[in-house]
């Protein structure tokens, strides 16, 4: 499974990478886990990185992670760390994300069994009951794959800071349109991101515009409005590093994802 690890103010986030990356997708062992945040102490920075390696591979593990003054509940780490199961790697498009003592769980996987099994497995591992476990797995849609593969290599491109499409981001978008209409009758998400230059909330209101720009597109040329709805991650779900520049360009995607 490709995933990417975040950690925000002694919170966990774990986020599949999005089925639209804006460099050559390398094959699925190679995707990145990128570990990323802010945890309370050095500890739990080296507890939560040594897992994630021993659990995706070293060589998978990107490392964002950083440490600052944070209250965290009673062995707050011991339990992220009992979290990152093996069970985690059968969820794809997902995200694992603890805030304090809330687990949330949500993402795809391949079989309805697995809607259960997955969480009660987690469950499983919280040894304190305070700690609540919120899921909301889905069975794999039919087309995502498809999709995957027709905008593994592309790129919807926009103006520099502004939601408006260049003429490369509405030619891939022509191109896509056949696969679309042949989900007739089904919906989809336009999910919106962006690097992490900037501030948080400029970011999230410039990647919830983008993606109603390619809503608009689509409508525009035959795609029925009450198929798509949209929303803005912003930078909270990178697939690579924002250190560098290449890391940053793969971060501002467009991303489709199949909903019924």
């Amino acid at each position: 499974m490709n995933l990417s690890l975040r950690l925000l103010s002694a919170a966990l986030l774990l986020s599949a990478a999005p089925a639209f990356a804006q460099t050559p997708a390398p094959a699925p062992a190679q995707k990145p886990v990128i570990v990323s945040g802010v945890v309370p102490d050095e500890a739990s920075r080296a507890a939560i990185l040594a897992r994630a390696r021993e659990l995706y591979g070293p060589e998978r593990v990107v490392d964002q992670l950083g440490v600052g003054k944070l209250a965290a509940p009673p062995n707050w780490t011991q339990q992220v760390v009992k979290l990152m199961q093996p069970e985690l790697k059968q969820v794809s498009q997902g995200e694992l994300k603890v805030r304090g003592s809330v687990v949330e769980l949500n993402g795809q996987v391949g079989s309805q069994a697995l809607v259960a099994s997955i969480p009660a497995s987690l469950q499983g591992q919280l040894a304190n009951p305070s700690y609540q476990l919120r899921a909301g797995l889905r069975v794999d849609s039919p087309g995502q794959a498809q999709l995957d593969a027709a905008l593994a290599n592309r790129i919807v491109e926009f103006e520099p800071a502004r939601d408006q499409l260049t003429a490369t981001g509405t030619q891939v978008l022509d191109q896509l349109l056949p696969l679309l209409k042949q989900f007739d009758g089904r919906r989809f998400e336009v999910v919106g991101h962006t690097d992490s230059d900037g501030a948080r909330e400029a970011n999230m209101a410039l990647s919830k515009a983008r993606a109603e720009a390619v809503k608009r597109y689509l409508v525009e040329r035959g795609i029925p409005a009450a198929s798509i709805v949209t929303d803005g991650a912003g930078p909270d779900r990178p697939v690579a590093d924002n250190g560098s520049a290449a890391g940053k360009a793969r971060n501002r995607r467009i991303e489709f994802r199949v909903l019924a």
